[in-house]
């Protein structure tokens, strides 16, 4: 390796190497030893596929766990998914997921903020529920619609099922951990403002729900609860949830978690300081001065408010994070430090749901999930194939077949064409 006008270059031999990786990756065939294809669910159940892990692995290096390491478990944790005809989920899909963190891939319109957004809203109605009434069927019905006309924004319920010809019906099912019932609930592709129920838990689940859309909202926090409890905006009720959240106060120091420091070891030392709140308003504060939150890095807004939902105690030793696309606006630094917190979080009993096109994340949440004791890593694929979409899951990203890794692919394809550059 050399250093020269361009920067940092490869000798012959490198680029050599570099490029018999990438091109094993994109070009060679996979194989496969058992693929198990269910044409009604179009989901691709792969056990076990063979191919170059170490080139797909390539990311800064982790710096690993301190033995011994013991995670938390969310005693709620969301186990699977059964989703048919919703969204572009136009057949049945069943979905598995980990008590710790589980990322959803896919190209843009393969239905992954859906997804979120149908998990955030379901967890959401079980939590926000102030006595027992709420919890019977025909007030959870009312509830869990509304909450999906909300959270989604469709003109009305019924035009979240698949489009096709002639009348529809959206089926769902959710099961979670500690819970002998499931959510099971149904709604029709002329349906209004109700869903029909077939079974709904019977408690409440404690822990809190947090949805955070792609963009920050530090700067958009002052007067915008109000603002949206009393007039018309084109916003989704998943940002009024995430700002009234932001809106709770820190914990006092004395009854702060003592995990909540190192949790938020990464993102302090990204941000260079920590959060305030004065008047309603956010700030950064730092060695030089306190920096209201328009004046901030966009992407830096985005770790704050990680690092407020932490200090209040809303994400600290339970919770569910839905987090869609971490990566917008962040660079390869930012994101290291955002896989670290979220693995921290995990590690604390919070349950994370991430939906994103960013292979330099998912990597760096592999490697730092390759514990022998640690299970906590599950990956969601997802693609169009025409006008449906297939699924592929598995617990690392050799589990997936490669057309599912089209930004992957794209990723190391670019990566390629400026190595050959060098030679």
């Amino acid at each position: 390796m050399h250093i020269g006008r361009k920067g940092i270059g490869l000798n012959q031999k490198s680029v050599t190497v570099v490029r018999m990786n990438i091109t094993a990756l994109i070009e060679s065939p996979v194989e496969i030893d058992k693929t198990r294809i269910d044409k009604t669910a179009k989901v691709a159940d792969t056990t076990t596929i063979s191919r170059p892990v170490d080139a797909i692995a390539s990311s800064p290096p982790t710096r690993g766990r301190r033995e011994p390491y013991n995670p938390l478990m969310s005693t709620q944790a969301i186990k699977k998914a059964s989703v048919s005809s919703f969204g572009p989920f136009d057949g049945t899909y069943e979905f598995n997921f980990v008590p710790r963190i589980t990322v959803i891939m896919g190209d843009n319109g393969t239905g992954k903020s859906q997804l979120l957004k149908l998990l955030y809203a379901c967890t959401n109605v079980f939590h926000d529920v102030s006595d027992a009434s709420e919890l019977l069927k025909t007030n959870a019905q009312r509830r869990i619609a509304a909450k999906l006309n909300g959270v989604c924004k469709p003109d009305f319920l019924g035009r979240l099922v698949t489009r096709r010809q002639g009348r529809a019906r959206a089926e769902i099912a959710i099961q979670c951990e500690g819970f002998n019932t499931p959510l099971q609930f149904s709604f029709a592709s002329n349906s209004k403002t109700e869903v029909k129920v077939g079974a709904a838990p019977s408690q409440r689940l404690d822990a809190t729900p947090v949805f955070l859309p792609p963009y920050e909202l530090m700067s958009l926090y002052p007067g915008f609860v109000s603002l949206y409890n009393t007039r018309e905006t084109n916003f989704d009720e998943t940002v009024r949830d995430a700002c009234d959240l932001l809106g709770r106060s820190p914990l006092r120091p004395a009854a702060q978690h003592e995990a909540a420091d190192g949790i938020l070891q990464p993102l302090m030392e990204t941000l260079g300081g920590d959060v305030t709140e004065h008047n309603g308003r956010f700030y950064l504060r730092r060695a030089e001065g306190e920096f209201e939150m328009p004046l901030v890095a966009e992407g830096l807004r985005k770790l704050a408010a990680i690092y407020r939902l932490v200090r209040s105690g809303v994400l600290l030793s339970s919770g569910y994070l839905f987090w869609d696309e971490p990566e917008a606006n962040l660079n390869p630094v930012s994101q290291l430090a955002v896989a670290r917190t979220l693995m921290k979080l995990a590690d604390n009993g919070v349950q994370i749901f991430l939906g994103t096109h960013s292979a330099f994340l998912v990597r760096q949440l592999e490697l730092e999930c390759k514990t022998p004791s640690d299970p906590g890593l599950h990956l969601i694929a997802l693609k169009r194939d025409g006008v449906s979409v297939s699924m592929a899951q598995g617990s690392a990203i050799s589990d997936i077949p490669l057309d599912y890794l089209s930004s992957f692919r794209a990723e190391y394809f670019q990566t390629d064409c400026l190595l050959a550059g060098e030679e």
